[in-house]
């Protein structure tokens, strides 16, 4: 449902309206989960897309049912989400704020059935994301952040009990570094936390592994492959909102609204020590 007050590009940016925009959210991507796990518990088809990345069924209820939402929720607002990125549809963001809607991330990991898949949809304002709503309907947890004007909110859903979001200091053992279950050059890792003090490193799938890290439960997740905006934008907000950041691998600021999308390698992090 819309919200109260006008959420035009004047106003964005107000706490107020990100609240109300993070109550929609999380109303949207709980539709959006019930009806991906009704593909998930069924047999399904899958298909690959033209970069021969996969797609099923499941990715375009999600996407419909978000779509709709956040149109009627804020109709100035262009959004880009991926299977209509997929298909050439694909708006004018210009300089003002958009959605990034990623309606499953995670599908090779939703093809094996091992749950670690998510919905993400973040906001963007200023080439950086204020707000984001991550999803795991096979978890039943969620998690949402957003920061604006010098307040910020991050907090935890699950087992319907909700607890804030906080990235931890560093443990003295060292740190728990994630990696991505199915895209990560294990030698390139190898190389990159050569001059970290690695105390585990764990694997797993979509952008859980932005969540685990503003739980306080890992430390470390740096990217080393490509991916697109939509991946990342909602729980980069999320992250951010728990007090870490994403950066670029050099330490720059890590930005949407790129040509095409796209994201280089990254670092996202929890407390700097």
């Amino acid at each position: 449902m819309p919200v109260d007050r006008p959420a035009g590009f004047v106003d964005i940016r107000s706490p107020a309206i990100l609240a109300d925009l993070s109550e929609v959210l999380t109303s949207s991507v709980k539709r959006a989960g019930k009806a991906i796990m009704t593909v998930y518990v069924s047999p399904f088809a899958v298909s690959h897309k033209g970069d021969s990345s996969p797609v099923t069924e499941a990715d375009g209820l999600a996407e419909a049912i978000i779509l709709a939402d956040l149109r009627l929720a804020t109709p100035l607002i262009p959004i880009v989400a991926e299977e209509s990125a997929s298909a050439g549809d694909i708006p004018a963001i210009d300089e003002g704020p958009f959605w990034l809607v990623d309606p499953l991330d995670g599908t090779k990991e939703f093809i094996k059935r091992n749950g670690e898949f998510t919905v993400n949809v973040g906001l963007i304002v200023d080439h950086r994301p204020v707000l984001g709503v991550v999803f795991a309907p096979a978890l039943d947890e969620l998690w949402i952040g957003w920061h604006a004007q010098g307040a910020r909110e991050a907090w935890h859903w699950r087992k319907g009990q909700r607890q804030a979001l906080r990235v931890r200091p560093v443990p003295d053992e060292g740190l728990t570094v994630l990696a991505s279950r199915s895209h990560d050059n294990a030698d390139d890792l190898t190389h990159f936390l050569a001059d970290h003090k690695v105390a585990s490193l764990s694997i797993a799938g979509s952008s859980l592994k932005f969540c685990r890290v503003a739980e306080g439960v890992a430390d470390l997740y740096p990217r080393l492959k490509p991916t697109c905006e939509w991946d990342t934008a909602a729980a980069h907000a999320v992250l951010t909102a728990a007090g870490g950041q994403v950066t670029l691998l050099d330490g720059s600021p890590f930005l949407y609204g790129k040509p095409g999308f796209l994201n280089g390698s990254f670092v996202a992090r929890g407390a700097l020590s």
